[in-house]
């Protein structure tokens, strides 16, 4: 796997071998199947450090869940977590965040803890800290380093820290970042670590401070495949993520029109227009189901966004002019979803060029491979855009709240 979506061209042969033999059913089988692939591919975040450091606090922040939503990890001032937990992503559950045991303790011994939590089925570690780093923290990152993972050191509950300081006369909330990364940068240099980088974190306010920039960190460092998974879960918390979210879902769909194309190429004898719908579509509701949840559109996705900015859902809502977010939510059937799709007609006159076209031999097959690859790509291109600009318009909605 080296890009978003991978398929094989054997696969595509099987699609097309199906549909040569009149078996639709088959054809959309595996179709689904091919969209299945991204959400086998798993990813497995680590998160350790000491009790109180804010381990579960970040997780449910990652998550898009608050501490006291269903389904969030257990926090509380003491520890909670006595074996590896998985909380899996809600909306792309092949995205796993495990809250380790604490470390700090004593008894604490940085290969053996390792050990104990099955450090091979994580694809990285974050390690925590609320106020300082110490040894305990440096013998783990060690211990990881040998192991080949990679890590990265997060300074929780920055929030708490500015606030506490913006009771200070001449306050200068840059410096006073500034003053607590180098602090925990020269802690960790001088208990025998070299170089390290060091994540100014707020679990409650996920869009200030250093969380993008480690994202983007983690991203560079992760197999392409896996770089792919990440981009979609992360929160759809900043106008950069949503750009760079929709810049990643923008290229793969020329891999959708081919396939699209390379069906509709096959040389069935009589091919109606129904059976030309059932393969399009299911191309077309898969992939708009994952924009929609890609930027957080979802009603539970707004809720919370509402009850972080003070903004009603109303009026979040109330810029939701789409129709196609409306009806992307319900459980309705395709032909529905397709109706409202801002580019309906076209997608209409499309399968029924199809229809006369594969009444003509040979030539009607020649024709209809490059009519599907255009209109699929086009429709799916329009639809990109205005659900990203639907989205940006929800998260400028949700930051003016907060700036009032």
């Amino acid at each position: 796997m080296d890009d978003f979506y991978f398929v094989e061209h054997a696969e595509i042969e099987d699609i097309k071998m199906s549909l040569a033999n009149e078996d639709l059913p088959s054809a959309v089988d595996k179709i689904k199947d091919y969209f299945a692939q991204l959400d086998s591919v798993e990813l497995n975040i680590a998160v350790t450090g000491e009790t109180g450091s804010g381990k579960s606090t970040f997780i449910n922040a990652f998550r898009g869940l608050g501490d006291e939503d269903e389904g969030s990890a257990a926090t509380g001032v003491v520890e909670t977590t006595t074996e590896p937990a998985v909380y899996p992503h809600p909306k792309f559950p092949n995205v796993k965040l495990w809250d380790l045991p604490g470390i700090g303790t004593p008894r604490f011994k940085a290969d053996e803890y390792l050990k104990q939590v099955q450090f091979k089925q994580y694809d990285f570690f974050i390690i925590i800290a609320s106020e300082r780093f110490r040894e305990c923290h440096v013998n783990l990152a060690v211990e990881i380093d040998k192991m080949k993972k990679k890590f990265y050191f997060i300074r929780s509950k920055i929030d708490s820290n500015i606030v506490a300081q913006k009771r200070k006369k001449n306050f200068n909330e840059q410096q006073t970042l500034d003053l607590i990364r180098n602090n925990c940068i020269k802690g960790l240099e001088e208990i025998g670590l070299q170089s390290p980088s060091v994540f100014l974190i707020s679990c409650f306010e996920l869009s200030l401070y250093d969380f993008n920039h480690l994202e983007k960190t983690i991203e560079k460092e992760l197999p392409q495949y896996k770089r792919d998974v990440l981009m979609l879960a992360i929160p759809n918390i900043t106008r950069e993520i949503n750009e760079r979210k929709k810049k990643l879902l923008q290229k793969n769909i020329w891999k959708l029109a081919l396939l699209s194309g390379s069906v509709a190429a096959v040389p069935i004898p009589i091919l109606n227009a129904a059976a030309s719908i059932s393969v399009d579509v299911t191309i077309l509701v898969t992939e708009l189901k994952r924009y929609y949840n890609a930027f957080s559109l979802d009603p539970d996705s707004l809720q919370k966004l509402s009850e972080r900015s003070g903004k009603s859902v109303d009026e979040l809502q109330s810029v939701l002019k789409c129709p196609l977010n409306e009806e992307i939510t319900k459980d309705v059937n395709k032909d529905l979803v397709i109706k409202f799709l801002p580019n309906a007609s076209l997608f209409t006159l499309e399968t029924a060029a199809e229809y006369w076209l594969s009444l003509i031999p040979f030539l009607g097959s020649l024709l209809a491979g490059p009519l599907s690859f255009v209109t699929i790509r086009y429709i799916l291109r329009s639809c990109l855009n205005d659900l990203a600009e639907v989205a940006h318009n929800v998260l400028m909605a949700a930051l003016q709240s907060s700036v009032d």
